[in-house]
């Protein structure tokens, strides 16, 4: 049997199991570690139709990340969304990339800044950080104090949304080292307790997480946001806390949705608070 053969029939099973283990991949068809890692670079990469989990479970998405068609009454006859109404799709099952950037050593900030030059501070990373985002057109879903949680893959969905997550982590780096320049030149104001202001140069650490969720209106009443629910979102946060300053750690899963793209450094295989099994994961150098 050829390879496009067993290619199919795999295709076929995951469709209709929805979730695989790669061992039982091997006992179903009988394929060897090289022939297993050729279909999933052809069924993950090449086709887009699945998702690895825990470099051990190839996770059935299909098309779940196209977007479903608009409403005809939420958007204008030339198609651009009306200013007073804005379309809300019901709960989908879909791949996303998601981002978690966050401030390194924001407590310290904090005590070496008098509290409106802090404020000062974030906002202008907050603000920097939102530039690079939308140029990759990704989605700010959550800012969380001095943490930005962002979505590439909705409400827009594009082919490279992980090369778009990672080259927003490389803009962000840049736009963090325009900013330090520039606060520098300004001069900050230190906290009540600090004799004299300290050199303030903020940083960040970033995670990336490549898998499925479902995105819905969470919350109640006034306080309602589209959020994607699921495991990725928090694997992606743990994953920044393994970056070291102005770094990004990712999954296995995004980085085989990377080709050749970018420059990597294996960090080797982690546990994950959360998680049964320890991932592979790796930097963006």
């Amino acid at each position: 049997m050829g390879f496009y053969e067993i290619l199919d029939q795999v295709v076929d099973l995951l469709r209709r199991r929805g979730r695989v283990t790669y061992r039982a991949f091997k006992r179903e068809f009988q394929v060897d570690d090289a022939f297993l890692e050729d279909l999933k670079a052809e069924i993950i990469i090449a086709q887009r139709l699945a998702v690895d989990e825990q470099d051990s479970v190839l996770v059935w998405v299909g098309e779940a990340g196209t977007l479903p068609a608009p409403q005809a009454d939420a958007y204008s006859p030339q198609g651009e969304p009306r200013s007073d109404e804005r379309w809300h799709p019901e709960a989908e099952r879909r791949q996303l990339t998601v981002l978690f950037c966050d401030l390194v050593d924001s407590t310290v900030l904090a005590s070496q800044l008098d509290l409106e030059e802090l404020r000062k501070v974030v906002r202008a990373y907050q603000e920097a950080c939102a530039k690079v985002v939308a140029r990759f057109e990704g989605h700010i879903a959550q800012y969380l104090g001095d943490g930005l949680l962002v979505y590439f893959g909705y409400p827009l969905a594009h082919e490279d949304d992980a090369q778009r997550a990672v080259r927003a982590r490389l803009g962000i780096v840049e736009a963090l080292g325009q900013l330090n320049t520039r606060l520098e030149q300004e001069g900050l104001r230190p906290a009540p307790t600090q004799s004299r202001q300290r050199g303030v140069h903020p940083a960040v650490r970033l995670g990336i997480h490549t898998g499925l969720v479902v995105v819905g209106e969470v919350g109640g009443g006034t306080r309602q946001e589209q959020l994607a629910l699921g495991e990725t979102p928090n694997l992606a946060a743990r994953l920044q806390g393994l970056a070291a300053s102005n770094t990004v750690v990712i999954s296995a899963a995004t980085w085989q949705l990377l080709g050749g793209f970018f420059a990597f450094q294996p960090l080797g295989t982690r546990p994950i608070k959360g998680l049964a099994q320890p991932i592979k994961v790796y930097q963006v150098l």
